[in-house]
This record gives C-alpha cells, sequence and structure tokens, in this order.
C-alpha cells in the first residue's frame, strides 16, 4: 500500500461567506483556538497576520499527553494564496531558537461558489513525518471528526 495515501486526512464544508471573509479568518491567528476542533490551542504568541510564505507565527497550546502539558508550537507558513489557499507546518524551536518541523502540514483550500459561499477543503498531511517521530507520535493524533469540526467552527466565525 502506498503510504503516502494513507496518510492524509480531508475534510469538506460550504460556508455561507465570501471566500475573502473565510481567508481573513484562516489569516489571523487569535482565531485559531477559536476555529480549532480539538481544544489544544490556546492563543497566538504571534498574533500578526499572516501575509508571507516563510512567516513564523507561534501558538500556546495544551494537550494532557504531551510530556509538558502546556508547550508552544512554531508555525512556517508554507502556501498563501489569498483567497485561495493558506497552509503551514507546525514545529518547534529549541531553547537556542533552531526551528524543528516535524513534517506534518494544514492546508486550508477555497473555492468561491459565486458571491457568498465558499466551499472549504482543510487537509491535514503527515505523509513527509519520518520514521523515528512517528514512533513518537501516533498519526493522526486525533479523530477525522476534529476536521469537521474545525470547519464547523471556522464557518461559524466567517457567516458571523
Amino acid at each position: 500500500m502506498d503510504e503516502t495515501m494513507t496518510a492524509t486526512l480531508t475534510a469538506t464544508l460550504t460556508v455561507a461567506a465570501p471566500a475573502a471573509r473565510v481567508f481573513a479568518v484562516l489569516a489571523d491567528p487569535t482565531a485559531h483556538a477559536s476555529i480549532d476542533g480539538t481544544g489544544w490551542v490556546r492563543e497566538p504568541v504571534d498574533p500578526a497576520p499572516l501575509t508571507e510564505v516563510g512567516q513564523i507565527f507561534r501558538m500556546d497550546m495544551y494537550h494532557a499527553d504531551h510530556p509538558d502539558g502546556d508547550y508552544r508550537v512554531a508555525n512556517r507558513v508554507q502556501v498563501l494564496d489569498p483567497p485561495r489557499a493558506i497552509g503551514w507546518s507546525p514545529g518547534d524551536e529549541t531553547a537556542d531558537g533552531e526551528l524543528r518541523f516535524g513534517g506534518w502540514t494544514w492546508r486550508y483550500d477555497l473555492v468561491p461558489l459565486g458571491l457568498s459561499r465558499t466551499e472549504v477543503t482543510l487537509t491535514y498531511d503527515w505523509s513527509a513525518v519520518p520514521p523515528p517521530v512517528r514512533e513518537e507520535i501516533r498519526f493522526p493524533p486525533f479523530g477525522p471528526e476534529h476536521l469537521s469540526d474545525s470547519l464547523g467552527h471556522l464557518a461559524k466565525l466567517a457567516e458571523g
């Protein structure tokens, strides 16, 4: 079996809002805790809007199974094509400031459906995670309902 075929989860939802509005919510790190379907995302350390590929934005997180409980991720913007696509790679930052990325990504693809609706596809991809990391972390670390929940939260924010 081709492992890359089983190393992604996707979910799609039509949102009753224009693509530009949906994109603006996704590009705003202060909205990410409200979008998150797991409850792990707490608050942005870097609240500035996402504006360029390569931009780093950090988020405070919490997960009961994480060795520290509370932790911080450093995300690197991989895709930024307003208002059609946005995505990032989560990682961490060592004490000396070195950024390390684990090989998984989040990506939102937006397809405008007229002036006031947008089809949003959320993809979680862990196909580039190296074997040593896969030995430490179970992938995916959540069920597929997380993506559907996240899209529902995004819809509420963008439609409101």
